[in-house]
């Protein structure tokens, strides 16, 4: 009696901020695995998230947005994205189908024509869009001219989603398992876990802010009915601290409150959460605390 035949492979997700990538990748692997917001530069690890069915297993790296390098954080982010295609089976590029292909899907399909490996477009956001925009879309999508199979999806609603897969698992060598099928990242957990206090910030502040926070999770004990961690949300100015303590400590407090509720959904437990406000200037260019923070 033979073994049974596995694929498996990893896929680079790649796309302009906002396009729905981490959505997507959470969709895909049915585990949240990347945060989520509305902000632009949000992921900034290569956040492997592994999907696992009858026969296949997809190892998703959910690349950070691509741009030019600004300073450290931003040419570390840039430099990942071009490793992780590198070593990747097949790339994803994800548009989105209510803004419509613009210059920066372009730019990014532009530095995938030399790809060795097989591009999937997935039309994400097809749920806010109706046919005739989509139809739209799906065909400026194929006039980028990278793409060997193009799918309209809503990550949100899950509409579309296991086609994709089907399409991606048809690309992926055979070959053993890379992980075990009840995994769902590679991430450590405390960064799995200060990524989640990160979107609860992310998701109450505006202008520059979001750009400026990083969470460092301090410490954690895991306890029989408990769990305790200590958080620091790290920003780059006085007043971007301020904004995030609030009149009376009330932001801070009201990010601790909703981080706690996540986290508990995370872990199963009570989580007592102790969450502080601290300036380092500079964070970005930091190269010891880029490497602490696990953003390679």
């Amino acid at each position: 009696m033979g073994l049974e035949l596995t694929r498996t492979g990893f896929v680079a997700i790649a796309g302009r901020p906002n396009v729905g990538k981490s959505t997507l990748a959470n969709a895909i692997v049915g585990s949240k695995v990347a945060i989520i917001s509305d902000k632009p530069q949000t992921t900034r690890r290569a956040i492997r998230g592994i999907a696992t069915g009858e026969g296949w297993q997809l190892v998703l790296v959910d690349l950070p947005g691509v741009q030019r390098p600004r300073d450290a954080l931003t040419m570390r982010m840039q430099r990942r994205v071009e490793h992780e295609l590198e070593d990747a089976d097949a790339c994803l590029l994800v548009v989105n189908a209510e803004q419509g292909i613009g210059p920066g899907d372009r730019f990014i399909s532009g530095s995938l024509e030399g790809a060795t490996v097989p591009v999937v477009i997935a039309v994400n956001k097809a749920d806010r869009a109706d046919r005739a925009r989509i139809a739209e879309v799906l065909t400026d999508a194929e006039a980028l001219g990278v793409a060997d199979e193009i799918f309209p999806v809503s990550a949100r609603t899950g509409e579309g989603v296991s086609a994709i897969v089907e399409g991606l698992v048809s690309l992926l060598p055979e070959g053993p398992f890379y992980f075990p099928p009840e995994q769902h990242s590679d991430l450590t957990e405390q960064v799995l876990l200060a990524e989640l206090v990160r979107e609860q910030v992310l998701a109450r502040t505006r202008q520059e802010v979001p750009h400026a926070v990083e969470v460092e999770l301090q410490d954690i004990e895991h306890h029989e009915d408990l769990v305790r961690i200590e958080a620091v949300i790290l920003v780059e100015t006085e007043s971007q601290k301020g904004i995030l303590v609030g009149a009376g400590g009330r932001m801070v407090k009201t990010i601790g409150t909703a981080a706690r509720r996540v986290l508990e959904g995370e872990l199963g437990r009570r989580v007592h959460l102790a969450l502080s406000v601290r300036v380092r200037r500079h964070w970005r260019a930091d190269e010891h605390l880029l490497d602490r923070l696990g953003i390679e």
